[in-house]
């Protein structure tokens, strides 16, 4: 039986109240809106043929597998999965294959996201706790695996979720200033394009955008959300993102960028054409190593490197062990 949890409504503060009590920003959060700000001239106008352009080199570099590929059961495609591919084969596919399982760690992520989602467009001052509760509330209430957990996760580990989600929405909420309606704040919006007749589906999701195009000038920023350290992985994931927004409306964003929580920092790039056609060619090799892959054309190869220590494969892999240092037999260039 599905246990019931609270969801408090919210409570409006008047328009009046946040007028008169501006917030003052740190230095983190005034960096943040000067990132954001941009002047006319600074917005790229582009060609209203670009989107055109694009469909037509992916679809050319993937029309051989169109034979191969059922639109009833489509190729999808997500920044994840182009990131694995791209990086080792032999984990993409350990990890394509494992049964998957919420855990603590694997459901801060969630919490955290639907936390900062809420916060993003609560009326008034957010409490960081309060906006983890509000989440775990509602999560608790769906019908998908995570609630599912949720439910019947132990009193120790939904704590261990609480706290571990709380750390990330209170940094969101240290380094970046109150969003207004005008900027047009989105928050775990939605992407998704289609290729081949719907044979191949590009999709992912942003954790946060503001602003929207104006006929061809591009004036939306996409904000990824990271802990950790600076990935080059990284700037290919918002090209995907950049790439997928530019095929489902013709304009791309203006700019993408990283956002370190733990630092403080953003990682911004601006969108250019040739931004996007660089998305193109890796988002189609990416396309065609995960159908190779898929219907086991080939063998995958295995490029190790430190992730190896979280890999699923890595009891069965030579080459992993041998790069952590676990067994020296094997020579860890051999499969590249």
């Amino acid at each position: 039986m599905r246990l019931s949890h609270r969801v408090r409504t919210i409570v409006s503060v008047s328009s009046d109240e946040s007028s008169l009590n501006p917030p003052l920003l740190n230095p983190a959060q005034q960096e943040v809106l000067d990132l954001l700000g941009s002047a006319p001239d600074e917005r790229p106008v582009f060609d209203p043929n670009l989107r055109d352009s694009l469909i037509d080199e992916l679809e050319e570099s993937l029309a051989d597998l169109a034979p191969e590929l059922d639109p009833a059961d489509p190729l999808f495609i997500s920044k994840h999965a182009l990131s694995t591919v791209h990086g080792c084969e032999a984990r993409h596919v350990a990890e394509r294959d494992k049964a998957f399982e919420w855990s603590a760690p694997l459901a801060r992520g969630s919490v955290a996201h639907k936390a900062i989602e809420l916060s993003v467009h609560w009326r008034g001052r957010p409490d960081p706790l309060e906006m983890v509760d509000e989440a775990l509330a509602r999560l608790a209430q769906g019908t998908d695996g995570l609630g599912d957990w949720l439910v019947t996760c132990s009193e120790a580990e939904r704590a261990e979720v609480r706290a571990l989600a709380n750390e990330r929405v209170a940094t969101f909420l240290e380094c970046f200033p109150p969003l207004k309606a005008s900027w047009v704040p989105v928050t775990e919006g939605r992407l998704r394009a289609e290729l081949l007749g719907g044979r191949i589906i590009l999709a992912g999701r942003t954790d946060l955008s503001l602003g929207r195009s104006e006929g061809n000038t591009a004036r939306k920023v996409v904000i990824d959300l990271k802990t950790g350290g600076f990935s080059s992985a990284h700037l290919d994931d918002l090209r995907f993102y950049a790439l997928i927004e530019t095929l489902r409306l013709g304009v791309p964003p203006r700019l993408t960028a990283s956002y370190y929580l733990d630092a403080g920092r953003a990682q911004p790039e601006a969108v250019t054409e040739g931004v996007l056609r660089s998305a193109v060619k890796r988002t189609a090799d990416g396309a065609r190593k995960l159908h190779e892959l898929a219907v086991g054309t080939r063998a995958p190869i295995a490029r190790p490197s430190r992730s190896c220590r979280w890999c699923p494969a890595l009891a069965d892999c030579g080459a992993g062990r041998a790069f952590l240092g676990e067994d020296s037999s094997v020579d860890v260039f051999d499969n590249d």
